[in-house]
């Protein structure tokens, strides 16, 4: 069980991109995938890093909650990102025991991650962004160097336990990896699976 959070980064008032309303992101360690053109390589492994503080739920909620009046006053909220947020699931439930029900909570996540740490957060978290990269398996597995297998399970789950307003899917266009005809294909079976809200979009590469 996380009784910390591994924080790299608390970014405050962000709007229309983690989430609804006026959001705080916090991004935290650790990732069992190894993307090619991942924007947080550093998040991979903590040990590594210059940056890190070990946050308990109560010093995460005494550090955020200097914007309550506009988590408040927009149905804003916190959104755990990373890395990968449902890896540290446990510290997540304890989080929303602290800050209470009025704050919207969100994860922005790949699903790449036991069936048992999305189910504990299911109660929990009032959003899921999921970066799915791609539902092609032989894609997936080149782009992530992991077996797609948690995605597909995860997604399952999710669709027979949020309301489809409640997850957004983002469909990325990653250069020399997938194909417009491939992230269609991704579009219908996500369609098929039951969710509505996907957003297509161009993975920006760093020179």
């Amino acid at each position: 069980m996380s009784a910390t959070l591994p924080v790299f980064a608390i970014e405050r008032h962000r709007l229309a991109t983690d989430g609804q309303g006026v959001t705080t992101l916090v991004g935290a360690y650790g990732c069992p995938l190894q993307c090619r053109y991942c924007l947080n390589p550093h998040a991979w492994n903590p040990s590594t890093l210059k940056v890190c503080k070990y946050m308990t739920p109560e010093q995460l909620y005494e550090k955020v909650k200097i914007d309550n009046l506009y988590f408040l006053a927009t149905g804003g909220g916190v959104t755990f990102g990373g890395g990968e947020a449902l890896l540290h699931a446990p510290f997540i439930t304890v989080f929303r025991q602290v800050c209470g029900p009025g704050w919207h909570l969100a994860a922005e996540t790949s699903l790449h991650v036991p069936s048992e740490s999305l189910t504990q957060v299911l109660g929990v978290l009032d959003e899921f962004i999921v970066d799915i990269k791609d539902m092609d398996e032989t894609i997936y597995e080149s782009y992530t160097g992991q077996p797609q297998g948690p995605l597909e399970e995860n997604l399952r789950l999710l669709a027979v336990s949020m309301p489809p307003e409640c997850v957004k899917i983002r469909v990325p266009r990653i250069p020399s990896y997938n194909t417009d005809d491939s992230i269609q294909k991704s579009v219908e079976r996500l369609k098929e699976l039951g969710f509505t809200q996907m957003e297509v979009f161009d993975y920006i590469l760093r020179k």
